[in-house]
């Protein structure tokens, strides 16, 4: 199963390639935000992460909720962290 889990953009790491530097859970990862070029991403704004993009952009406390919905999933959760820690954008 793959889900979309929140993460946090804690840097803008090339504007012009649209990639961010999130935390998702501890674990950060660049990810593509180029789907989100129109919406204005800065520091601190959460986002839904799905395969290394961004999906789409929410808010702190829709990511609270969504976090805690997935955390209930237990080993589907823990299958996504252990994907996202794994993967990366070169």
């Amino acid at each position: 199963m793959c889900l979309g889990i929140p993460g946090q953009v804690v840097d803008i790491v090339d504007a012009e390639q649209h990639l961010a530097k999130v935390d998702v859970n501890g674990v950060r990862r660049i990810i593509s935000v180029r789907l989100l070029v129109n919406e204005g991403l800065q520091i601190g704004d959460w986002v839904l992460v799905h395969v290394g993009f961004a999906m789409s952009k929410i808010d702190e406390r829709e990511a609270q909720l969504t976090l805690d919905q997935v955390q209930k999933m237990g080993a589907d959760y823990v299958n996504e962290i252990d994907a996202f820690n794994s993967s990366q954008i070169a």
